[in-house]
């Protein structure tokens, strides 16, 4: 049971042991905004607003577009788009269309595309003008019938008001199914069509490849994800509504930004700033107009930003509180940013089978370094052997397993993976843990990261906790590579600090005075940049 668990004495008297997840669809937290806060801002997108009114009112057109083109409930609709007004617009009229959302990465390749597309069988897009030629190949070999295109339109002058969208034009092109963003809003009634929506109706297909590199489809319903974002929110409880400014870097094509980014921001109302690429000193700039008080953000921000040569130029002091999640967070970037910012900056845990979050360090109470935190409310969470899914006692390192709200429903069209991944009501990562007794958690690492050397195990992450306490060092990658005589052996991937340039000798002999001498890695490599993903994760796969 939840209310024997450990952890949950570490709750600040703020958050609430156990929530209240009404039934009701993902899209009513926009309506309910719009109905509370109507002339609050919603989106600051290169200085232009958008009211909270305004957005409501541009996603119920858009979802009376999509139902004119007759797409039925149940259709799925990709989204294939940066941090704009559109993707925002789109996807809250989608939901209120009744489709299902497929989150697409907007520069995945026309293989990646095709693959998405012909998975989840979706019959029409959203996408910006600039990847038309990309879709329109990948059209041919899918069941898409409707590409919707939109222009970035960045650097336009004028106020973002509902009479500037409805002018906008796109780049002409043409072609059968093709429309304009602005044209389908144009052509459309101002109110969504009256659809009755079911908590477990699956909201969005968010692709996942883990560890095995196969695209498979996560079905979060809307139950799922609006548990996840009130969980969020009882997390962040000292988030004043209508009052809070967000900084939305992380895409919203990754669930951990639709989720704490967008989702979270729309249930407190807050002004949402849209940024969609990461460019240092544009954020920066950003940050220094509009003084945004919530950041949500992965490691290699935090770090861009904390090792800025310039960063003291900024007024960077309005973030007050971050969480920080897809990858670990080295102790010394949580260090260095919270002191330049003044903020507090806790690192926290989930994956896309989980919308995404399911723990995380009590802004407000106790704090473990090196540890992803507690369980939020009403999820349940333990160690268990990977073969015998037996759980394990305290402190022993084993698979890390998850229950609450917030889990999937399973794999679209895959239920031989959702069967392996859900047992008995549980949710298995894939990553390796341990909890101490205070029923604080600790990923070691991933259970297929794991690096053998001669019989004895290295989990990369410690070893690139001591590469980040290198002064030289700005960002560190461990993987296992073959070794004749050990079978595996540990190879370091550094990209070093401005103006540094640490040896492979240095690097060694840190690690020998911190680590084993197995754990030790045997080859360096430095690098201008690592691999990373869209959300700024570290890719280990393409590392070798």
């Amino acid at each position: 049971m939840i209310a024997e668990k450990p952890w949950l004495k570490h709750y600040p008297p703020e958050i609430p042991k156990t929530l209240s997840f009404p039934e009701k669809p993902l899209f009513a937290l926009l309506d309910e905004a719009a109905q509370k806060h109507g002339e609050a801002t919603a989106l600051l997108y290169f200085g232009r607003r958008l009211s909270y009114a305004e957005l409501r009112e541009l996603s119920d057109r858009f979802a009376s577009g999509l139902a004119q083109l007759g797409l039925q409930p149940g259709a799925r609709i990709s989204l294939m788009l940066p941090n704009i007004p559109q993707f925002v617009i789109a996807f809250y009229g989608a939901l209120k269309a009744g489709l299902t959302v497929v989150q697409t990465n907007p520069l995945a390749s026309e293989h990646e595309l095709e693959v998405l597309l012909s998975d989840s069988q979706a019959t029409a897009i959203v996408t910006l003008d600039r990847f038309y030629g990309k879709v329109r190949q990948a059209q041919a070999k899918t069941s898409l019938k409707y590409i919707v295109v939109t222009g970035v339109q960045e650097y336009l002058p004028g106020p973002l008001r509902i009479g500037y969208w409805l002018k906008e034009r796109p780049k002409k092109i043409r072609g059968a199914g093709v429309l304009e963003f602005a044209q389908l809003i144009q052509s459309a009634a101002a109110r969504a069509p009256a659809i009755s929506m079911a908590g477990d109706s699956v909201a969005l297909l968010q692709y996942t490849g883990g560890t095995t590199g196969i695209p498979k489809g996560a079905m979060l319903t809307h139950r799922n994800l609006l548990a996840n974002t009130l969980q969020s929110r009882a997390w962040f409880a000292r988030a004043k509504e209508a009052q809070e400014i967000s900084l939305c870097l992380v895409p919203f094509f990754h669930v951990y930004g639709m989720t704490v980014a967008l989702n979270l921001s729309v249930a407190i109302a807050a002004a949402m700033i849209l940024l969609p690429r990461f460019e240092i000193n544009e954020l920066l700039k950003t940050i220094d107009r509009w003084r945004p008080t919530l950041l949500p953000g992965v490691p290699t921000l935090y770090g861009a930003i904390a090792n800025h040569p310039r960063v003291k130029d900024f007024h960077v002091s309005s973030i007050k509180e971050c969480l920080s999640g897809s990858a670990p967070l080295p102790l010394e970037v949580k260090k260095r940013f919270e002191e330049v910012t003044g903020a507090t900056l806790v690192e926290g845990y989930g994956l896309s089978e989980a919308s995404p979050v399911t723990h995380c360090n009590p802004l407000y109470g106790k704090q473990v370094a090196g540890s992803i935190g507690i369980p939020f409310p009403d999820t349940e969470s333990k160690i268990v052997d990977p073969e015998t899914s037996r759980e394990l006692p305290i402190g022993e390192i084993g698979e890390l397993v998850i229950r609450g709200p917030q889990v999937m429903a399973g794999y679209w069209n895959r239920p031989d993976e959702t069967r392996q991944t859900l047992r008995n009501g549980w949710l298995h990562t894939g990553d390796l843990a341990k909890t101490d007794s205070d029923g604080y958690f600790y990923i070691v690492d991933r259970l297929k990261e794991m690096i053998n050397c001669s019989g004895m195990k290295v989990y990369p992450r410690e070893v690139e906790e001591v590469l980040y306490r290198h002064p030289k060092v700005q960002e560190a990658a461990v993987i296992g590579v073959a070794d004749a005589y050990r079978g595996e052996t540990v190879k370091a991937f550094i990209v070093a600090k401005p103006g540094a340039a640490p040896t492979v000798d240095e690097i060694k002999k840190f690690c020998a005075e911190h680590l084993a001498k197995y754990k030790v890695p045997t080859i360096v490599e430095f690098r201008e940049a690592l691999p990373k993903s869209a959300v700024g994760k570290i890719l280990k796969k393409e590392l070798h």
